[in-house]
């Protein structure tokens, strides 16, 4: 498959441990590589390290690594827009961002300009938050309502959107 059949940008939604990630990366690996990871998670503590290495693990050879936690709009300009790219994930990013108090809005559209000048396709994969509760704090709310504005307008600029639930695609767009 050509980097042609992979539109030049994919969302990809859905709940923690739905299966988005191993699917974004069989979506990117469908054209040739080598293949660039934007990973924007940090690893604190050993559960977080753990989840790290299996997904390390999983991806296996090919992959060129990026641990950018914050400055994705410039890994995806500067450091991989000739590479096929995976971000995983934006939600993620944004709990990065609110954590340093940045403007995840302004990070948002510098993230969006970065992706419009892209060479190679990118698979962006993001969690799916609102379809729970009203959490019950004003922090969880508003993160709750930042990624949601996030998700709208990096579904509003891809070409192709999908959400998975179980392992299973369902394609929203394209």
């Amino acid at each position: 498959m050509s980097s042609s059949h992979l539109p030049q940008l994919t969302l990809v939604l859905g709940g923690a441990r739905s299966g988005k990630s191993a699917f974004a990366e069989r979506l990117l690996t469908a054209v040739p590589g080598p293949w660039a990871y934007i990973a924007t998670a940090e690893a604190f503590d050993d559960e977080m390290r753990h989840r790290i290495a299996h997904h390390k693990q999983r991806r296996g050879e090919g992959w060129m690594d990026h641990e950018t936690p914050i400055e994705v709009a410039d890994a995806l300009a500067n450091r991989t827009a000739e590479l096929p790219t995976l971000v995983d994930c934006l939600t993620l990013w944004v709990s990065n961002l609110m954590h340093v108090d940045r403007s995840v809005a302004d990070a948002t559209e510098d993230m969006l300009a970065a992706l419009s000048k892209r060479i190679a396709p990118c698979v962006v994969v993001s969690n799916e938050v609102g379809l729970g509760i009203v959490p019950e704090n004003a922090l969880a709310r508003a993160f709750r309502d930042e990624a949601g504005r996030l998700n709208q307008k990096i579904a509003a600029a891809a070409d192709r959107v999908v959400f998975v639930a179980a392992g299973l695609p369902l394609t929203l767009k394209g």
